[in-house]
């Protein structure tokens, strides 16, 4: 099974705002710690608030913040709501299967079993489980870090 992208930037970004609780953090912030584009940011962003894990505010002092607390948001239900409409193959497509084994195909029920159990695995983790004691990651993604990480990469190489 592989993650898309859209759903690992989502995970980052829910992190990112744990980490920076307090404040509003910037679309430009995150993807620089975060290692992505702006644009593509954007769209996961504007997702993530549409489904309620993001409150966004728009202007001048704008910027991002969880839109609930970091305990109440459940890995698998962000990565159920990002990834449920992504087919795990041809034969889950609702279009486009042209697979001729559909209607007598185990492997087809144990995948879906799969995908299941590795849903419900998800469904113990919650951001906070992820964020919490990690001082690893609160380091990487502290304010400010960001650019002196990216600074002393750029002196060293």
């Amino acid at each position: 099974m592989r993650i898309t992208k859209r759903t690992n930037i989502a995970i980052r970004v829910l992190m990112f705002c744990e980490v920076n609780r307090g404040r509003l953090v910037t679309k430009a912030e995150i993807a620089e710690c975060c290692n992505t584009s702006e644009n593509h940011l954007a769209q996961v962003i504007n997702q993530l608030g549409q489904l309620g894990y993001l409150h966004t505010q728009r202007g001048r002092n704008g910027g991002i913040e969880l839109g609930r607390p970091s305990r109440e948001i459940v890995i698998g239900e962000v990565f159920r709501a990002l990834e449920g409409h992504v087919p795990l193959t041809e034969c889950f497509a609702d279009v486009d299967n042209t697979c001729p084994l559909v209607d007598a195909c185990r492997l087809r029920l144990a995948i879906q079993d799969a995908a299941e159990a590795f849903y419900a695995q998800l469904d113990e983790v919650t951001l906070d489980a992820l964020v919490c004691d990690n001082d690893p990651l609160r380091a990487i993604m502290a304010p400010g870090m960001c650019g002196n990480r990216k600074a002393a990469e750029d002196t060293a190489g």
